[in-house]
């Protein structure tokens, strides 16, 4: 990454960070406490939490010009609780992009007056590398979802019809034995 471009983010970070991380919060529906914005404690605002945390750590890998790899556990922090709150999939890896937002509209006089439009263009790259990495995250994570809630209905569909005489259990052998024949 350019020096300058780096010096102009680095000199930023908190209000880059602050900005991105009231983007984040606004993706969630209303929040009239103000519970996710305020509470800091992890045990109080879990999700507050990992989304200050996530923020503030994938700034710096982008600073570090980390590759997404190495943001692995960071991204899958944040998809994981996205993913289980039931966000579309543009929604839950849209905070990704708002950065790119919040950027712009910070830096944009001094990226136009410093002309380091290409240097600004590769950081966005970053984003977005970044965003399809997410992406693979949440649909790993949507896949085990679904795969918890049909084994699950799976036990408790087996369950209903064992305690109502519907069904019994095959023994090991003889259902190896049947499935062989259907084989055939």
């Amino acid at each position: 990454m350019d020096s300058k471009l780096k010096d102009l983010l680095e000199g930023k970070r908190s209000e880059l960070v602050s900005k991105w991380f009231d983007a984040i919060i606004s993706t969630y529906p209303n929040d009239p406490s103000g519970m996710l914005k305020n509470k800091k404690d992890k045990f109080e605002n879990p999700i507050g939490h990992t989304i200050t945390n996530v923020t503030q750590n994938l700034y710096q890998a982008l600073l570090d010009e980390k590759s997404c790899t190495e943001c692995k556990q960071l991204l899958d922090d944040i998809i994981r609780v996205r993913a289980v709150q039931d966000f579309a999939p543009s929604k839950a890896v849209s905070f990704i992009f708002m950065l790119k937002n919040v950027v712009r509209e910070e830096l944009g006089k001094e990226i136009r007056q410093n002309q380091i439009y290409e240097e600004f263009l590769n950081f966005e790259s970053q984003i977005d590398d970044l965003a399809l990495f997410a992406f693979d995250i949440y649909s790993g994570c949507r896949e085990q979802l679904n795969q918890i809630k049909t084994d699950e209905l799976k036990r408790m569909t087996f369950t209903l019809l064992k305690k109502a005489n519907l069904m019994s259990e095959i023994p090991a052998q003889e259902f190896e034995h049947k499935e062989l024949k259907f084989n055939l």
